[in-house]
């Protein structure tokens, strides 16, 4: 029989472990050959409302936060309150929005002395900023931090735009692979237009929908709603690496959706897993309730050629 500590880590690794999914309903480089050496592995985060604390990866949780070292403010003059007029000189507390640990992410990069990734941002619009919520990246070493750590809850921003405030949740990063869809090779969508179109006329689903999911997720490619605007690095001119994507979609059918979100009362003999519709008692748990503008995402971009790892981000909607 397993010791306590055993069943805790058992029950932590089902609450937080790989959710399972569908496989690819067909190989995509076998039918469309042409897409050879376009996949990318990527790791979906499927935020879940929840209760995480500071030593765990989440959307929207608190932060391992160094003692010694300010919470941040923004006392940008172009953020606005919702609705209304400019909030003024100031400071709004920026709020948690992201956080992983290396050791449930395998497929993230770390820089080297650091293990551990954070993401906050001004909950407010700012009009300089692609008029959306104005965020900051700290990479850090998770020892280091843990050792000097703040206690007690951070400040709260004393006005928000509810659309950039998110719900603490738990994430449950899984491994995965996706293909190109707004970036496809120049020339390629249209040469294989007709060729997607019979695939959807043979087996009822699309090229589209199983290629590139639009939802929070590290690396693979982003899930542009408009047109691709990859950064460039100020610093090198290289075109930058995507890191990770925050939305405001999750899947809630299809090929994306964890088999066992799935409704159990779906035949399954009827309803092949890549068509399958969520269980709507787990529905509303389902992502961390910012709308991002409307149902957009913000996509945040690495230099991995640059000293200190530069960043920046884009903001989609």
């Amino acid at each position: 029989m397993p010791s306590g500590h055993a069943q805790q880590d058992t029950e932590q690794a089902r609450l937080t472990g790989p959710r399972p999914l569908a496989p690819i309903p067909f190989d995509v480089e076998a039918v469309f050959p042409e897409l050879a050496g376009t996949a990318r592995e990527v790791t979906l985060l499927y935020p879940r409302a929840g209760q995480p604390g500071p030593g765990d990866s989440s959307i929207g949780g608190p932060l391992l936060w160094p003692a010694d070292e300010p919470w941040p403010t923004c006392a940008e003059p172009d953020h606005y309150k919702p609705l209304s007029a400019p909030v003024g000189p100031e400071p709004v507390a920026m709020v948690p929005v992201v956080q992983l640990y290396a050791r449930d992410v395998p497929g993230l990069v770390f820089p080297a002395g650091t293990d551990l990734l954070q993401i906050m941002w001004c909950p407010l619009v700012h009009e300089d900023d692609q008029y959306a919520a104005n965020p900051r990246l700290h990479w850090r070493s998770t020892a280091l931090t843990a050792d000097g750590a703040a206690a007690g809850e951070p400040p709260r921003p004393h006005t928000v735009e509810e659309d950039y405030l998110p719900r603490p949740c738990t994430v449950f990063p899984t491994p995965a692979v996706e293909y190109p869809n707004w970036d496809l090779p120049e020339g390629l969508g249209e040469l294989l237009d007709e060729r997607f179109e019979a695939l959807k006329g043979e087996r009822g689903f699309d090229y589209f929908d199983v290629a590139t999911t639009q939802q929070s997720k590290v690396g693979g490619y982003p899930g542009w709603t408009q047109p691709p605007d990859w950064p460039d690095c100020a610093g090198c001119g290289t075109r930058m690496e995507h890191l990770l994507s925050i939305t405001a979609t999750e899947p809630g059918m299809g090929r994306w959706l964890p088999l066992d979100d799935q409704d159990s009362r779906q035949d399954g003999a009827a309803t092949p897993s890549w068509r399958a519709e969520a269980d709507p008692a787990a529905f509303d748990a389902f992502g961390h309730n910012m709308d991002l503008g409307d149902l957009g995402g913000m996509y945040f971009f690495v230099c991995r050629i640059c000293p200190d790892t530069p960043y920046t981000h884009r903001y989609d909607c």
